[in-house]
């Protein structure tokens, strides 16, 4: 990612309606899993570190970034000490080492996204889980991708073969960020047709930021209980049987 990026994100990761919805989605998902208390976790491309608070609810996390300001972030903010590594060749863990692997909009960076999902798969345990979180829909590429390096977006289909490859056994995939999927689709039509290139992740206003958030939210009560037929984003869980 660009560096504005991960400085950025410094600041929006504990207030933006879209991360602190996707903290709430992704929470309510995992704890579904069979997870035991003291589970080994693994966050690949932890980032500035965001999600590290909501994981430790589920177990001992530790965390791989091959960025390192931002390795040096999480450290400093965070009390954990992310490893460098990066997919798919260059991952400091033996396999089958982990009870949960989380990869949250990290493979779209990666060039080779199936040889990613597959080194993914082989951190984890028996009995463990892989969790994967992608963009959704190449016809929504805007300037957020480029800014960001993402190689593309994903549509079901694709993520749920990607998963089939990884050696273990897929549980479910599903579109989410559906009920404002309307509205960003529509603005992103309209900044394409205008030629406008501006941001779209900057910090909105207090009450818009609250709004959104809360409706982005609710997805968190329906989500555990089924899918969603369209979204913004899509996340698929795997699992390694016993």
């Amino acid at each position: 990612m660009e560096r504005l990026v991960y400085d950025r994100m410094r600041l929006l990761e504990g207030e933006h309606w879209w991360f602190v919805g996707r903290r709430a989605i992704l929470a309510r998902l995992i704890a579904k899993l069979p997870l035991r208390p003291d589970a080994r976790l693994l966050e690949v491309g932890c980032g500035v570190g965001g999600n590290i608070g909501m994981l430790r609810a589920f177990g001992r996390v530790e965390a791989m970034e091959p960025d390192a300001p931002s390795r040096d972030y999480v450290r400093q903010q965070l009390d954990l000490q992310p490893a460098d590594g990066r997919l798919p060749h260059d991952l400091p863990y033996p396999g089958k080492s982990f009870d949960g692997v989380f990869a949250l909009d990290v493979v779209e960076h990666v060039e080779g996204d199936e040889a990613a999902l597959a080194a993914l798969g082989a951190l984890v345990a028996p009995g463990g889980f892989l969790l994967v979180t992608v963009p959704a829909y190449g016809w929504m590429w805007s300037r957020h991708d480029e800014l960001h390096h993402h190689k593309r977006r994903y549509t079901r289909r694709r993520v749920e073969r990607l998963m089939s490859a990884t050696g273990l056994s897929p549980v479910r995939a599903s579109y989410f960020n559906t009920l404002l999927f309307p509205l960003a689709a529509a603005v992103r039509l309209v900044k394409r047709a205008l030629h406008i290139d501006g941001e779209d992740d900057r910090m909105p206003s207090r009450s818009l930021n609250a709004l959104l958030r809360g409706v982005f939210s609710l997805e968190a009560h329906w989500l555990p209980r089924a899918s969603l037929p369209f979204g913004l984003s899509i996340v698929a869980i795997a699992y390694r049987p016993a």
